[in-house]
């Protein structure tokens, strides 16, 4: 596995090597890990089933579970997808970002079947990571990346934990340093009348209502065998140790993820305590969530509990993580 180590902030890797050989690396369909604004993702040219298959085989990832495309723009996500007027409105407000946007398929579109999970439909995504967008322009085709971790395992939003869950599987990593975002991309599907929010992520519920003009409605079942986008395994982004929710105390052996204060009664006695935001500021709890929920796995502790968070803004897909994480599991 090579390691390349660029500025997020510059584009100045257009003419180096390094991102010419990063290119050919996934065009030869190989593994990159990327990193984005949401968390690392495990790149991979999405018009193949090998590479698709690759990513699979990487992760341990249910192959039923769909796969987003990530490209440059809207004018090449609309060469894969059919956009309606309410899905070109999100793409205008929020793209380059972290939305993602169920669409129906164009029946011409590349992307492999694989990437699709088989469905009539597909994930996509342009990302404010300008290194991605890049690379998918400079491959000339969407990149599939889920993120970058071994699948129901805790997503990594730096290339440290892209490595070491990953490594051996990677042709490279990219290093940006810690992604901004922290928690991965809300989704959207747009393929009825109604507007459907299927994981919440980096973008609240509220904002993308607001440009809608119309509610957010549920997906339309619960299906864990066979999920409509990514993220809606029920048992997902889960640690080794068993989570504990909306804990109103710390048992002896415990770790404590916190948010705020005051911290929870037997909290002194923790094994370990990290604190999404001791100010109980939601950004900086869903930048925190994936590196802290590792760090106290890390531990040994017995299990893990985790202080109540609102469900306002940001605090709805840092919640659905930790009931997913926290969910049974086989």
């Amino acid at each position: 596995m090579r390691r390349w180590t660029i500025d997020p902030n510059t584009r100045n890797w257009m003419a180096s090597p390094e991102f010419t050989a990063a290119v050919r690396d996934l065009s030869d369909g190989h593994l990159v890990a990327v990193p984005t604004e949401t968390v690392y993702g495990l790149a991979a040219d999405a018009t193949s089933n090998d590479a698709c298959a690759a990513i699979f085989t990487a992760k341990g990832r249910p192959r039923f579970n769909p796969l987003i495309s990530h490209v440059e723009s809207l004018a090449a996500a609309e060469k894969h997808g059919r956009f309606d007027e309410r899905a070109r409105a999100l793409a205008e407000a929020f793209w380059p970002g972290a939305l993602t946007l169920v669409v129906p398929k164009r029946k011409d579109s590349p992307v492999c079947d694989l990437a699709t999970a088989g469905l009539d439909t597909i994930a996509l995504r342009v990302p404010s990571a300008a290194i991605m967008r890049d690379l998918a322009q400079g491959c000339g085709r969407p990149l599939a990346a889920p993120s970058a971790n071994r699948s129901g395992r805790i997503s990594a939003t730096t290339a440290e934990a892209a490595a070491e869950d990953l490594g051996a599987s990677l042709a490279l990593v990219i290093d940006g340093g810690a992604t901004p975002v922290g928690v991965e991309s809300t989704i959207v599907a747009l393929v009825d009348d109604k507007a459907r929010l299927l994981r919440p992520g980096g973008i609240a519920r509220e904002d993308i209502e607001a440009v809608l003009g119309a509610p957010l409605y549920a997906p339309g079942g619960e299906n864990t065998t066979a999920p409509q986008a990514p993220g809606m395994l029920t048992s997902h982004y889960a640690p080794s140790a068993p989570l504990r929710l909306n804990a109103a105390d710390v048992r002896p052996g415990e770790a404590l993820l916190a948010f705020g204060a005051p911290l929870p009664e037997g909290a002194e006695q923790a094994a370990a305590v990290e604190n999404l935001s001791p100010h109980g500021d939601m950004v900086e709890a869903a930048t925190r969530l994936f590196s802290a929920l590792r760090r106290l796995d890390n531990v040994g502790a017995s299990g893990i509990a985790a202080m109540p968070i609102p469900e306002t803004g940001l605090g709805e897909a840092i919640n659905d993580r930790l009931r997913r994480a926290a969910a049974p599991r086989d």
